[in-house]
């Protein structure tokens, strides 16, 4: 087996998750601080890729509580279809409905404050959407 890198996509910060080797337990990697450019940004990614020796990075794609695709959700597969032309592993898209909220939920019955919250939200987030994909990966 090996790892895969799950990423949450946002307009100020990506939150980044990594799995372990056997693809059965997610945990929150990092944050990357958009830099105001994409092609850095991605490349960080790829960075990311190459030092965690991840196979597969999966992405959150924000779509509607519907299921349909808004302007989030096409913003989203854009930067995705750009991401995946600078990595050299599959890149695929997972529901991310409601995972911020979940994480944001979990951070504030474990006690942190918002100031807390606010600076792990968004890896918290990736670690959530990737440990869905993990699970629904092993039938979970």
């Amino acid at each position: 087996m090996s790892r895969v890198l799950g990423l949450d996509l946002g307009s100020k910060r990506i939150g980044v998750a990594v799995s372990d080797p056997t693809r059965t337990i997610a945990t929150a990697l990092t944050v990357i601080q958009r830099s105001g450019s994409r092609q850095r940004d991605h490349q960080r990614i790829a960075e990311l890729v190459a030092e965690e020796e991840a196979t597969a990075v999966i992405v959150g794609l924000p779509t509607n509580m519907s299921g349909s695709y808004g302007p989030a959700a096409r913003a989203a597969l854009s930067e995705i279809e750009a991401l995946a032309s600078v990595i050299d592993v599959p890149v695929t898209t997972i529901d991310e409905r409601r995972t911020t909220v979940t994480a944001d939920q979990a951070m504030i019955e474990g006690g942190l404050n918002g100031k807390q919250r606010r600076k792990v939200v968004d890896r918290v987030a990736a670690a959530i959407l990737l440990q869905s994909w993990l699970n629904r990966e092993h039938g979970r």
